[in-house]
């Protein structure tokens, strides 16, 4: 997703630059193990010129499939993001404006792939849980409600208290 630098300030001038595109950004699956498989995003936005900054405000909207926390089925997950970018075309970039988040354009081009990956990466949740609420476990394993578990744990005798429970047992009759 490229604009020309000289193309936007001429539109900027005017008023505001509208886009509304579709941006492939498949090759995510890659840099992060979590992502297995992520759709051609939507992006759409506006761009706005003060001075010599350029500000876009722009929504990502996709789908990614991603495993689930618990049993690694794959769960789709269906994203959102609103992000806010600023670049300067200025040739002198000062310590605020890097902990701003001010990005200097250097070229006649200026590419926002990048930027819309980075937010989506940032976007990606840690864990992602399945919706089936019927999992039978599987080799070496079983999964159960915490509820369950604390009764059936008080509901079981220590074995090595058992035979201290049958002698107590024996006392009282």
């Amino acid at each position: 997703m490229k604009f020309s630098i000289t193309n936007l300030r001429n539109e900027t001038y005017v008023g505001t630059v509208s886009f509304d595109e579709i941006v492939d950004v498949s090759e995510l699956k890659l840099f992060n193990n979590d992502i297995k498989k992520i759709d051609p995003v939507q992006v759409k936005g506006i761009c706005t010129m003060d001075k010599d900054e350029l500000v876009f405000s722009f929504s990502i909207e996709g789908e990614m499939i991603l495993p689930c926390a618990r049993t690694l089925v794959d769960v789709p997950y269906a994203f959102n993001i609103k992000a806010t970018e600023i670049f300067t075309t200025s040739s002198v970039i000062t310590e605020e404006d890097e902990e701003d988040g001010v990005h200097q354009i250097l070229e006649e081009t200026l590419d926002l792939t990048p930027y819309i990956k980075e937010n989506i990466i940032l976007a990606t949740p840690y864990r992602v849980f399945s919706d089936e609420e019927a999992l039978d476990g599987g080799e070496g394993w079983s999964f159960s409600l915490e509820e369950d578990y604390e009764k059936e744990k008080e509901e079981t005798i220590d074995p090595r208290l058992a035979k201290l429970q049958r002698l107590l047992d024996n006392d009282k009759e």
